[in-house]
């Protein structure tokens, strides 16, 4: 069992609401999910759509073909038809869209009507067509109650009431009048997790003792800092909406120096205002943690796709010299540890760290069995008052061996905590000699680098243990390469290399003498001048002959990346 369904029409109809109770009904109901979003940059009108796909077995990405049509809006049919499977059907309400059509495959539900009929207002329209759905998969119609019901329980019982009805109406219709609908659905399973890219790095976040998040809000970041929001009282969190991003950041350096853990998130053009800010926490050695959720540029670009541009643009941001770390997970659940991890290197460290993600794996959502909350860590590195009062004299700067000085907190013992944006001794007093100011960039970037790779995980390697051809990915490419992987395993000695702890690379190198050994090598990226492979290529010498890009902002489709593959792979 393997279905997809698509849900169509204008921003402000609640195609989001519609696509992610269902999505939430299947993983209640025991399938393996997974979301995708594609919206305009509007309030209301253009055409979006929601993606859910559901499965007996686990998936992890979205695939060209469905199998149901939700078209809530005229352009759904002429744009999405031709993605319908054989036994496919669309779901429209003719009264709506003006247009009736006599193909047996399309199920005229009369969405308003009904909602009207059963005593609910317009707004349960969309109820009417969750339930609508449900009765044409044939699915029993309890697990969906159970959701609205806790869906809309903060709104009152009556709206609750309202949409039950609505969606009662919308399941008896279709199930009576789609003859047509030939849907087999698996046993119910155990219930699964249903998680986003942007709450798994909240989650994340929480757990490794976030105590300030400050940000302004950025499509496609704007969903971890309503996350945290929402559970900031839970969790003791302060939260603020700055004015700008430079304020943003600026507020995280300054909470952290004051001795919590402060993060902040923004995209492209946030990121690109926060350069000045981030050499300032290079300088001063403040620990923090950035969410970078990028989105195709430049300039303002498109601000609701998804795009993998800005790689080199984090690794290299700043003037000046000072180590950095970047994350780049390829799935919620490596977005929940990576985010832990994340914040535990940057105060071990005393440096920055940052996640990237993008419009794809902010939005999609994820089903999982279970998640191993084991793996969530919480390690203080900043001295306690005692711990603190224990120093004749305080050295915010101290020169160690490792590099990684004794990190107080200022206010809590009898010591004066200083630092400088200026070079500075290791009291953090300015200097202008020569001898202190190369002693300082070989504290920062000499002696914390090799301890830091250290630290760094390789790649994942995925498939037969030494293939002939190797897909080479990182970030949110990790799912749909492993499905392609899996996919075309039967037919090609094939493995998936994917990076999702980025720089600097690991000292592990198990993985480059794979690639050296490989007789393809495809590299695939989500932007146009294959960014990763420059930054690979520069770290190792490498060279790598195929390419896979795509940057029209909208992800990789299954059968789209098949036939990419099949074309490069024919012509050897």
């Amino acid at each position: 069992m393997d279905y997809s369904i698509k849900i169509g029409g204008e921003a402000g109809q609640g195609i989001q609401t519609i696509g992610d109770i269902l999505a939430h009904i299947f993983a209640k109901a025991g399938y393996y999910v997974f979301t995708h979003q594609d919206y305009e940059s509007r309030i209301r009108g253009g055409h979006n759509f929601y993606q859910i796909r559901f499965s007996d077995r686990p998936v992890t990405a979205s695939k060209r073909e469905i199998h149901l049509l939700v078209a809530l809006d005229k352009e759904s049919i002429p744009l999405h038809l031709k993605e319908l499977s054989s036994y496919g059907q669309v779901l429209y309400d003719s009264n709506y869209l003006k247009k009736k059509y006599e193909d047996p495959s399309f199920l005229d539900v009369p969405l308003f009507e009904i909602a009207k009929e059963r005593g609910g207002a317009l707004l349960t329209a969309n109820a009417v067509a969750i339930g609508a759905v449900i009765g044409m998969l044939g699915m029993p119609p309890e697990i969906m109650y159970e959701l609205l019901k806790r869906t809309f329980s903060k709104k009152g019982k009556e709206i609750v009431e309202a949409n039950i009805k609505a969606a009662e109406g919308g399941y008896k219709f279709a199930k009576e009048r789609c003859l047509t609908c030939n849907f087999s659905l698996s046993p119910f399973e155990e219930s699964k997790y249903l998680i986003s890219g942007t709450e798994a790095v909240g989650i994340g976040a929480i757990s490794a003792n976030l105590r300030f998040y400050a940000a302004y809000p950025m499509t496609p970041s704007t969903g971890i800092f309503n996350f945290i929001a929402e559970h900031a009282k839970d969790f003791d969190i302060v939260v603020e909406q700055a004015e700008d991003e430079i304020a943003a950041i600026n507020m995280i350096i300054g909470a952290s120096y004051a001795g919590v853990r402060a993060m902040t998130g923004t995209s492209g053009g946030g990121f690109a205002l926060m350069v000045e800010g981030l050499s300032l926490a290079g300088m001063t050695e403040t620990p923090i943690v950035i969410a970078l959720a990028q989105r195709p540029g430049p300039a303002t670009g498109l601000p609701t796709r998804t795009e993998q541009g800005d790689l080199l643009f984090a690794t290299f941001a700043g003037h000046g010299e000072f180590p950095k770390i970047i994350f780049a997970p390829g799935s919620p659940e490596q977005a929940l540890y990576l985010t832990n991890k994340a914040f535990d290197l940057a105060e071990k460290y005393q440096v920055i760290s940052i996640i990237m993600l993008d419009q794809y794996l902010a939005d999609s959502q994820w089903s999982y069995s279970s998640l191993d909350t084991s793996k969530l860590d919480y390690k203080n590195y900043r001295l306690k008052g005692e711990e603190l009062q224990k120093f004749e004299v305080y050295k915010r700067h101290l020169l160690t061996e490792t590099g990684i000085s004794p990190l107080g907190i200022p206010g809590i013992s009898t010591h004066l905590i200083i630092t400088d944006s200026d070079e500075h001794d290791e009291e953090g007093h300015l200097i202008e000699d020569a001898e202190t100011r190369k002693k300082m960039v070989e504290k920062r970037l000499f002696k914390k680098l090799p301890l830091i790779k250290n630290e760094i995980s390789p790649p994942l390697i995925y498939g037969v243990k030494e293939p002939e051809i190797i897909l080479l990915c990182w970030g949110s490419l990790y799912g749909i390469v492993k499905e392609v992987v899996d996919n075309l395993k039967r037919d090609y000695s094939i493995s998936m290399i994917h990076f999702s702890e980025i720089y600097p690379f690991s000292e592990d190198k198990a993985w480059l003498n794979l690639l050296k050994k490989a007789r393809v090598i495809i590299n695939i990226e989500q932007n146009a001048t294959s960014q990763f492979y420059k930054l690979l290529r520069m770290e190792t010498g490498l060279t790598i002959e195929h390419h896979i890009n795509k940057y029209d902002g909208r992800p990789f489709l299954v059968e789209e990346l098949e036939e990419s593959i099949h074309g490069i792979l024919k012509g050897l």
